[in-house]
C-alpha cells in the first residue's frame, strides 16, 4: 500500500496537520504545488486544504488540482482535513460529497476540521486519523 498526504495551507495549519498524518501514517507528504506524481500509483490518500473565501477549496492551486484527479479516485481510500476560521463546515461537507461521487471510500465518512491553529488534541486527531489511513 502507497500513501500520501497532499495539502494546500495558507497560514500553516493545515500544514501541521499535514506534518502530523503524514507522520503518523509513515506516507510521503507534498505540498500541492510540489506533488508532481501519478495519483494512480496511491492506494491511500490524505487531502487538505483549509477553507477559502465562501467556505471554498482554495481556488488558484488546490481546487484545479482536485478537479484534475477526481476522476482517479474510484476505489481508494481517502481522507480530507483542513481549518478554518469562519463558517460552519459547509466547505468540508462539499468536499465529503464530491468524493463519495467519485466512489472512493471516505475514511471515518467525514473530513477532520479544525478551527484556526491546532491545538494539542487536535494534533493528536490528526495522529488517530493517519493511523486510520494505514489500516
Amino acid at each position: 500500500m502507497k500513501t500520501a498526504v497532499i495539502y494546500w495551507s495558507g497560514t500553516g495549519n493545515t500544514e501541521q496537520m499535514a506534518n502530523a498524518i503524514a507522520e503518523a501514517a509513515g506516507a510521503e507528504l507534498y505540498s500541492v504545488s510540489d506533488f508532481s506524481g501519478d495519483i494512480a500509483d496511491y492506494d491511500r490518500i490524505a487531502f487538505g486544504c483549509s477553507a477559502m473565501g465562501d467556505e471554498v477549496l482554495e481556488e488558484s492551486e488546490f481546487e484545479p488540482f482536485f478537479t484534475a484527479i477526481e476522476g482517479a479516485l474510484s476505489g481508494k481510500t481517502i481522507a480530507l482535513f483542513g481549518s478554518y476560521g469562519w463558517g460552519d463546515g459547509e466547505w468540508m461537507r462539499n468536499w465529503e460529497e464530491r468524493v463519495k461521487n467519485d466512489g472512493a471510500v471516505l475514511l471515518n465518512d467525514e473530513g477532520l476540521i479544525v478551527n484556526e491553529a491546532p491545538s494539542d488534541e487536535d494534533l493528536e486527531k490528526c495522529k488517530a486519523l493517519g493511523e486510520a489511513l494505514t489500516k
